[in-house]
């Protein structure tokens, strides 16, 4: 399972290497996704925009006051 941890990414960099590691993957692996907030936003965007985005499965986490998890899983 690819894995990003954007808290680690210079902001402008973040969503051309969330886009190429999803557009990357096979159907059917989930790229999971740690940022310092809830990427609600990234999801509604790929919701809208990204037709491979399997939004039925997708989930987010909080296991820290400053760790999201997220799977964005491809269909």
């Amino acid at each position: 399972m690819p894995e990003i941890d954007v808290r680690e990414i210079p902001p402008k960099e973040r969503h051309p290497k969330i886009m190429d590691t999803f557009t990357a993957m096979d159907s059917g692996e989930t790229l999971r996704l740690i940022n310092d907030h809830d990427p609600k936003p990234l999801y509604y965007e790929m919701e809208a925009e990204v037709d491979a985005f399997d939004a039925d499965n997708y989930e987010v986490r909080r296991e820290e006051a400053e760790k999201f998890v997220a799977e964005f899983p491809k269909q």
